[in-house]
C-alpha cells in the first residue's frame, strides 16, 4: 500500500492542476445538486420491533386519521393573579385561540380546554391540546407559526401562555461554536506549522469535504428520506477528521524536507507512510459510524452512513489534494523546523540542538514505565467511578432550560394538574379476538386503576368497529423518573395477565413510553455494538501493526477513556458537578443515546492517534531500532501533531457545550472530555508504558498467522525497495 500510495502523491503533486479541477467539479456539482433538489423534511422516526411503534402502528390500521404518531401541543393558558380561567373575559380570549388554532391546515383537532375538563382545581390554570396529521418532525413552520401567533394574541390579552409538545420543537443555539472550533484549528495550525499558508491547507481541504459531504447529504435527502437533521453529524465528524488527516500528512511532508528530499519525492513519501496510517484510521471510523447500523433505528443508521461518507471523502482529499495544494506552495513550504518570515522564520534558536517536548516526555516515560501507568490507569479509574451510577433516559420538556416556552408549559403543567400529566400513557386494547370487547376494555381500566403511581385513568374510547380501544393513564411522577418507567412495566405486566383471561392484547404507548423504548433498545444494542466495532477495528489494527498486544492495547485503553468520560457526564449532568460552569440548569437522567454514540465516534477518533502515533514507533523499530528508543522516536516525530489534532477535536467539541439545548450542550461536552482522556492520558501516557515494559513482545506476532495477513506496509518499508531499484536503474542507465 505505501508504494502504491506514494506514486499517487507524486501523480497529484505533479498533475495538480487536475487534481484540483477534480474536486472543485465534485464541490460544484454537490452544490448544484444541492440547490436544485427539493426540500426534504425531516426524517420520519421511527423504531421498529418496540411495543410502542406497534401499539401506534395498530392504531393506524384501526383508527383511520387518527394520526396515532401526529404531532402534539399544549397551550397552556395561567390567568392574571386574582383572577381565574373561568372568568368570562378569560373564557373569551382562551374560546377566541381555539377557534384560531383550528384553522390550521395540518390541524386534526384541537380540544377546548372548558368541555374537556382541562381547568385546574383552583382554577387558575388551562390548556387546549392540539392534535396535528403529521409528525413534528415534519410539520411545516407555516403551523408553526400559527401556533405562535395564536399563544402572542392571547398574550396581548394579558394571559400568561405557554406551549408544549413536540410541535414547536425548540431549535438548539450553538452559537458560533463552529467557527468558533474553527478559529481555534487555525490557531494550533499555525503554531504547530510556524506557516499561514501551510496551517492554511488543512482547513481548506477539510472545508472543501464537508462542503461536499452535506451537499450529498442534501442533494439526496428527499429521494432517501435522510432529513435536515441527518448532516449535523456529518458535517461535525467530517470537518475534525478532515483538518486532522491533512495535518499529518503536511507534516510528514515537511518532515521529509527536512531529512533533503525534493518536493515532489516528499509529498510522494508523506502520502505512502502518514497517508497508509490515514486510510486505516479513516476505516476505524467508518467501521464506528457504519456499525451504529445495529441497532436497528433508521435515524441513527442513515446519520451514521453519512457521517462514513463525508470521512471517506476526508481520507480522499487528504491523498489527493493535499499533495496538489503543496505543488502549488513550492518553497513557501518550509522543512520541519523552520518557521516563515512572517512567524519568526530566520533566526537563531536558543538552545540549538535541544529535544522537543515530545521525546523529552517519552524518555521520561520510559525511565518510569510502572509509574506512569499506575498513574495514568489509577486516574482514569477515579473519574469512571460515577459511572457506576449511570442513569439513562431520554429529554423530555423537563429539561429543557427555563428561558425556553417548552418548559414554561411544563412547569405550569405541573403546577396545575401534577408532574406526571407531562407524560400521560397511551393503553392500547386490542380486543379483536375477545368474545366480549366492552368487558376487556373495562377490565384493562380497573387493573390499571389498582396499580401504584396512577392518579387518572380515562374510560376507553373505541374505535367505530368496537374491537379496539385507547385508555389515558397520568402517572403520579414526571416522565423522566424511574418512578413512571417502572409503572409502564408495572402495566405491561399486567396487560400479559389481562390478555389470557380475556383474549386481548394491551401496549403502552405514547411520547413517555417510546422513551423508555427507545432506552430499553440502545441498552440492548449497545455490547453487540461493541463488540461488532471493537472486534472489526482489532483485526483491521492486527494487519497494520503486524501484532497481537498493540491493538489489545488499543483496544483497552479506549475504554478506560470512555468509561472515564461517561463517568464526567453523569458527574456533571446527573449529580451537578460543575453545572453553573456548564450552565446545566436541570440535572437529571443522562442521554440514552449517550454510551452507544460515544462509543462509535470516540473509538473511531482514538484509532486515529493511535494509528498515526504508533505507527511512526512501528516504522522505526522495523528500520533498525531498540523497541524503548522507538518509543521515544514515535513521540519525537508524532507527538506535536498529535497533540494539535486533540486540541483542534477538543475545541470542536467543546462549542457545542454552549447550546441551549441540554442534549447538544451533554454530547459536546461528552465527546470534548473522551478526546481529552484518550488524547493526553491514554495515547501520550499509557500506551509508551505499556510499550516500554513490553519490549520486543509488543510486536510480537505468530509466524503462521504473519504469512496469512496481508503486507499492508504501513511503516513505508517498500518505499526503501522501490528507492533502491529506482536507483539500480539509474545506475545502468
Amino acid at each position: 500500500m505505501a508504494t502504491f500510495l506514494y506514486k499517487l502523491g507524486r501523480l497529484a503533486f505533479r498533475r495538480r492542476h487536475f487534481v484540483a479541477l477534480i474536486w472543485v467539479a465534485l464541490l460544484t456539482l454537490a452544490g448544484v445538486g444541492a440547490a436544485s433538489a427539493p426540500a426534504a423534511g425531516n426524517t420520519s422516526f421511527s423504531i421498529p420491533g418496540t411495543e410502542a411503534q406497534k401499539a401506534f402502528d395498530l392504531l393506524e390500521q384501526r383508527f383511520p386519521g387518527m394520526s396515532a404518531d401526529g404531532a402534539t401541543a399544549r397551550v397552556v393558558f395561567k390567568a392574571p393573579k386574582g383572577e381565574k380561567m373561568t372568568d368570562a373575559v378569560n373564557k373569551a380570549t382562551v374560546e377566541k385561540t381555539v377557534t384560531q388554532l383550528r384553522s390550521g391546515s395540518e390541524v386534526a383537532s384541537v380540544a377546548d380546554p372548558y368541555t374537556g375538563h382541562a381547568v385546574s382545581k383552583n382554577g387558575t390554570i388551562a390548556y387546549a391540546s392540539v392534535k396535528y396529521e403529521v409528525s413534528g418532525m415534519e410539520l411545516a413552520d407555516s403551523s408553526k407559526d400559527a401556533l405562535t401567533d395564536a399563544a402572542q394574541d392571547a398574550r396581548d390579552a394579558g394571559l400568561t401562555v405557554e406551549i408544549g409538545g413536540d410541535a414547536l420543537s425548540a431549535t438548539p443555539e450553538t452559537g458560533s461554536s463552529e467557527i468558533i472550533g474553527i478559529a481555534v484549528a487555525a490557531v494550533v495550525l499555525v503554531i504547530t506549522f510556524g506557516s499561514l499558508l501551510a496551517a492554511g491547507f488543512p482547513l481548506l481541504t477539510a472545508i472543501i469535504g464537508v462542503g461536499i459531504g452535506v451537499s450529498a447529504i442534501t442533494a439526496l435527502a428527499s429521494a432517501l428520506d435522510l432529513g435536515t437533521t441527518t448532516s449535523t453529524l456529518a458535517s461535525m465528524i467530517g470537518l475534525a477528521v478532515g483538518i486532522d488527516y491533512a495535518l499529518f500528512i503536511v507534516s510528514r511532508y515537511r518532515a521529509e524536507l527536512a531529512e533533503g528530499r525534493e518536493r515532489e519525492d516528499a509529498a510522494g513519501r508523506a502520502v505512502g507512510t502518514a497517508g497508509s496510517a490515514v486510510v486505516f484510521a479513516g476505516l476505524t471510523v467508518v467501521i464506528a459510524l457504519v456499525g451504529l447500523s445495529v441497532v436497528n433505528i433508521p435515524m441513527l443508521t442513515k446519520m451514521g452512513i453519512a457521517a462514513a461518507g463525508t470521512v471517506a471523502i476526508a481520507v480522499l482529499i487528504a491523498l489527493t489534494m493535499i499533495p496538489a495544494l503543496l505543488g502549488y506552495a513550492g518553497r513557501r513550504i518550509k522543512p520541519a523546523g523552520q518557521k516563515s518570515r512572517l512567524l519568526g522564520g530566520g533566526r537563531t534558536p536558543r538552545k540549538p540542538g535541544r529535544p522537543n517536548m515530545g521525546t523529552r516526555w517519552a524518555s521520561f516515560v520510559v525511565r518510569r514505565p510502572v509509574a506512569v501507568l499506575l498513574l495514568g490507569v489509577l486516574g482514569l479509574g477515579a473519574a469512571a467511578v460515577p459511572a457506576a451510577s449511570l442513569e439513562l433516559g431520554l429529554p423530555d420538556d423537563g429539561s429543557q432550560p427555563t428561558s425556553t416556552t417548552q418548559r414554561r408549559a411544563y412547569d405550569l403543567l405541573s403546577e396545575g394538574f401534577g408532574p406526571g400529566f407531562n407524560g400521560p400513557l397511551m393503553i392500547v386494547v386490542d380486543a379483536k379476538g375477545s368474545a366480549d370487547p366492552k368487558a376487556a376494555f373495562a377490565e384493562v381500566g380497573d387493573e390499571i386503576k389498582g396499580l401504584k403511581d396512577v392518579v387518572t385513568v380515562t374510560p376507553a374510547t373505541p374505535n367505530k368497529a368496537g374491537d379496539t380501544a385507547t385508555i389515558t393513564v397520568v402517572p403520579d411522577s414526571k416522565p423522566s423518573s424511574t418512578t413512571t418507567e417502572d409503572l409502564v412495566h408495572a402495566i405491561r405486566d399486567k396487560g400479559a395477565d389481562i390478555a389470557r383471561k380475556t383474549d386481548s392484547q394491551v401496549l403502552v404507548t405514547g411520547s413517555t413510553a417510546m422513551n423508555i423504548d427507545v432506552s430499553q433498545k440502545l441498552n440492548d444494542a449497545l455490547l453487540p455494538y461493541l463488540a461488532l466495532v471493537v472486534g472489526l477495528a482489532f483485526l483491521l489494527l492486527i494487519v497494520v501493526f503486524r501484532s497481537i498486544l498493540v491493538p489489545l492495547k488499543a483496544a483497552l485503553g479506549f475504554l478506560l477513556s470512555v468509561m472515564a468520560a461517561l463517568g464526567a457526564v453523569v458527574a456533571v449532568f446527573q449529580w451537578g458537578w460543575l453545572s453553573g460552569l456548564m450552565n446545566v440548569e436541570e440535572t437529571g437522567p443522562v442521554m440514552s443515546m449517550m454510551p452507544i454514540f460515544m462509543v462509535g465516534v470516540v473509538f473511531g477518533l482514538a484509532m486515529d492517534y493511535e494509528v498515526f502515533l504508533v505507527t511512526r514507533m512501528r516504522e522505526a523499530y522495523v528500520h533498525g531500532e531498540k523497541p524503548s528508543q522507538a518509543v521515544v522516536t514515535g513521540f519525537k516525530h508524532g507527538a506535536r501533531v498529535v497533540t494539535a489534532a486533540a486540541v483542534i477535536m477538543i475545541a470542536v467539541f467543546s462549542g457545542f457545550i454552549g447550546s441551549s439545548e441540554s442534549m447538544v450542550k451533554m454530547i459536546g461536552f461528552g465527546l470534548a472530555i473522551a478526546v481529552f482522556f484518550d488524547a493526553f492520558l491514554v495515547r501520550m501516557a499509557i500506551v509508551p508504558a505499556v510499550l516500554a515494559l513490553l519490549g520486543k513482545r509488543a510486536w510480537w506476532l505468530p509466524k503462521w498467522l504473519d504469512r496469512a495477513l496481508p503486507n499492508v506496509d504501513v511503516e513505508g518499508e517498500g518505499l526503501r525497495a522501490h528507492a533502491a531499484e529506482e536507483e539500480k536503474e539509474l545506475v545502468r542507465a
